[in-house]
């Protein structure tokens, strides 16, 4: 088995080995991964912070030892929380990467961060709080950044910087925690997941006070949730049917 952990800031992880294939999530920065098949241009992964699969260029990764894999694996996260910040090189080059990136293997890459980060477990209460670092973030399918993120993605890394693991998608992420009977049960950070004609879980935000919910659909917004669904004022209709709310903390 080879290892490999992320160096760049935000590389693609796409469903099949070509530049053209779907985007189904991103590797940020200092992410770390097994590597399941190598081809000539393409390695195929499975990311240690979700078990998540996918398939990324060769040239936008660098190769670690098992040993090193495992250090990682049993460090607690650091965690930048800059919404952007660069790294320095030993060549004195600068790389830019951006909130929740990884800074536990600095020292594999020969890289230097002088930026804010964070490396333990928060309150629940701080959840909303950092939910709204990514607020008007425009939707993009498998994004996990503020310049482009989907609803999971964005589940998953307001979690991650609160020092709690989601799994990648929504229907995986509605398999975690505790289920509520009622919006009055939940509280500010719960999920509160959204299924689609055939029942299966296609969307996920994050309660707020007052029966708001902030999650990502078209932009990170926040609309209005009631016992039917999410309420769009803007378009004066239910856009999301509501399934179920998980207690996760």
């Amino acid at each position: 088995m080879q290892y490999g952990i992320c160096n760049l800031s935000i590389v693609p992880l796409r469903n099949e080995p070509a530049d053209a294939s779907e985007l189904i999530s991103q590797v940020i920065y200092g992410d770390f991964f097994k590597i399941l098949e190598q081809r000539k241009q393409w390695t195929k992964i499975r990311l240690a912070f979700d078990k998540y699969e996918g398939w990324v260029d060769n040239k936008q990764y660098a190769e670690i030892t098992e040993e090193q894999y495992k250090d990682l694996h049993n460090q607690n996260p650091i965690l930048s929380t800059d919404l952007v910040e660069f790294i320095e090189d030993k060549n004195n080059q600068l790389f830019p990467i951006t909130i929740g990136s990884s800074l536990n293997g600095l020292s594999l890459v020969n890289h230097n961060y002088e930026g804010n980060s964070i490396n333990r477990k928060l309150e629940k209460s701080n959840i909303i709080q950092t939910a709204f670092t990514y607020l008007n973030a425009p939707y993009l399918w498998g994004g996990k950044t503020p310049f482009g993120i989907d609803c999971s993605g964005f589940t998953q890394m307001v979690y991650k910087l609160n020092g709690y693991k989601l799994l990648r998608d929504a229907s995986q992420q509605a398999t975690q925690g505790e289920a509520l009977s009622f919006i009055e049960e939940s509280e500010p950070g719960d999920l509160a997941f959204f299924d689609n004609n055939e029942g299966i879980i296609t969307h996920v935000g994050i309660i707020m006070e007052d029966n708001y919910i902030i999650h990502a659909h078209g932009k990170v917004r926040i609309d209005r949730l009631d016992h039917s669904g999410i309420y769009n004022v803007d378009k004066k209709m239910h856009t999301h049917k509501l399934r179920v709310i998980k207690k996760i903390i």
